[in-house]
Order: structure tokens, then C-alpha cells, then sequence
């Protein structure tokens, strides 16, 4: 069940929310907003993987 919730989850970040890694987005110039995305969507991703 947990699963599921994540992988609907990651469909849902892939739609809406920004890519950064095909932009070739720089880290260390990340604001707090762009650092919140990306750990974001690493924990969704990363939860729907297990």
C-alpha cells in the first residue's frame, strides 16, 4: 500500500515539478525553495524504488 502511494506520488512530481538534473542545475547556487524540490522528490523517488 505504502508503495503504491509513493509511485502515484512520483508519477504526480514527474508531471508537475521541475527537472533540474536535465537542466544541468548547479547545486551550490540552489536556492531553499529548488534544495526543498530536490529532496523532495528524492524521498518520494526513493520510497517508491523500495
Amino acid at each position: 500500500m505504502k508503495k503504491k502511494i509513493f509511485r502515484i506520488l512520483a508519477r504526480i512530481n514527474k508531471a508537475v515539478l521541475p527537472s533540474y538534473s536535465r537542466k544541468q542545475f548547479d547545486l551550490s547556487k540552489a536556492t531553499k525553495l529548488q534544495m526543498m524540490v530536490i529532496g523532495w522528490r528524492y524521498y518520494v523517488t526513493r520510497n517508491s524504488l523500495d
